[in-house]
């Protein structure tokens, strides 16, 4: 059966195209083009917290890990799968010196070099030669990062500005609850949906002003004057809201390679730089977290950030008032595990959203022609990174 010109002309749904996904920039598995540019990159994977002598799972990058912390206090990040038989070291049992497993006793430490093979003659007469897959970690704003990626191209862990120097009275605090996701920790949609949700500005006096009630602030809930603008990093979403005494509010959004959402408080606690900084964890193709690290002068103000709709947090919601007062999780979910590309038809508001998307394409394009994508440095002695972003009150 084919579809007719009069099922066009009726622009019913079943003269719909073949749906396609841009999975070249949505999968995010080893082998892919996204799945590789990603690894030239460090990722948060668990709170400092997150690694002790307990096995503790994690997911990133469509590959099962286990995390934990020797007796030397050495963290160790290793892939779930034995590498003798293959059951799951997260139920190993952590040691001095590394993880064994529980099946047949090989030890590994944190770098996966096979310490014991208490079932082999000798203690494991070829222990030397087999290793289990591990990625290195390191710790800092209070969270572990990892580079999964080739290990001759491996970057300096980035250093921040707006998480490098305090303002009097304030610590750095980590968050893994998925602050700026609008719901549970674990969000089930691919995290290009949610990265691209950084650079549309025009959601937030709609999704978050007029169709739910005012969930920031009402400076936040008018539409905004934008300008987008390419950085040595990312896009830079330059508001200004034009307010009644005269004054302009401006403000900054950032979304910076691999994964930085760099966003001001929304509540507008305050005019000055970013506060915070948030990672989005591609977990696997059709789920992602958030990792935030922010300055702070009380403990738990990073949650203290979150939204509340009609006046209740997410998860104490009904189906009713989720359905009543959408934010970005509904907004973003809804676009399905992984949204139909094709079917998308762009205003000049989404510029943003091209300009992104554009700029992932071409860090594709360099990879294959053997370059480093933007943001990578091997240079240890960088300076920390700076971010514009914040919000600023000025005059007109």
């Amino acid at each position: 059966m084919t579809i007719t010109q009069r099922d066009r002309d009726l622009g019913t749904a079943y003269a719909m195209k073949p749906a396609q996904t841009r999975t070249e920039l949505t999968s995010v598995v080893r082998g892919t083009p996204m799945g590789e540019l990603l690894r030239r990159y460090w990722h948060p994977v668990g709170l400092i917290g997150d690694a002790t002598d307990t096995p503790k799972k994690v997911r990133a990058l469509g590959e099962d890990l286990v995390l934990f912390r020797d007796k030397h206090g050495r963290a160790g990040l290793l892939h779930a799968r034995c590498c003798h038989r293959g059951t799951t070291l997260y139920y190993g049992k952590v040691e001095e010196d590394g993880i064994r497993c529980c099946y047949h006793g090989w030890k590994f430490d944190t770098e996966g070099h096979c310490l014991e093979q208490p079932c082999e003659p000798d203690g494991g007469q070829f222990k030397d030669k087999v290793r289990q897959p591990w990625y290195p970690v390191e710790e800092r704003y209070g969270l572990i990062f990892a580079y999964m990626g080739p290990a001759e191209k491996r970057p300096v862990l980035p250093r921040y500005e707006c998480l490098e120097n305090m303002d009097d009275g304030e610590f750095v605090e980590a968050d893994d609850s998925s602050i700026g996701g609008g719901g549970p920790a674990v969000i089930p949609c691919n995290w290009l949906q949610h990265f691209e949700n950084v650079v549309d500005p025009y959601h937030v006096p709609v999704l978050h002003g007029s169709f739910s009630g005012p969930q920031f602030t009402d400076m936040m809930a008018s539409m905004p004057e934008v300008k987008f603008d390419k950085t040595p990093r990312g896009i830079a979403v330059r508001s200004i809201r034009r307010q009644d005494d005269g004054k302009v509010f401006y403000r900054v959004t950032e979304a910076a390679l691999p994964t930085l959402r760099v966003v001001p408080n929304p509540r507008v606690a305050q005019f000055a730089r970013v506060e915070s900084i948030g990672w989005t964890l591609p977990i696997d193709d059709t789920s992602f977290r958030i990792y935030v690290a922010g300055r702070v002068r009380t403990s738990g103000d990073i949650g203290r950030m979150r939204s509340k709709f009609n006046g209740k947090f997410w998860w104490d919601m009904t189906e009713a008032e989720h359905q009543q007062f959408p934010g970005d999780y509904e907004a973003q979910v809804g676009q399905g595990p992984l949204t139909v590309h094709s079917e998308e038809h762009f205003g000049q508001s989404d510029r943003g959203i091209l300009m992104i998307r554009r700029m992932l394409s071409e860090q594709l394009e360099a990879m294959e022609a053997d370059r480093d994508p933007i943001g990578v440095s091997f240079d240890v002695g960088a300076a920390p990174v700076e971010f514009e972003a914040g919000n600023y009150i000025r005059d007109a």
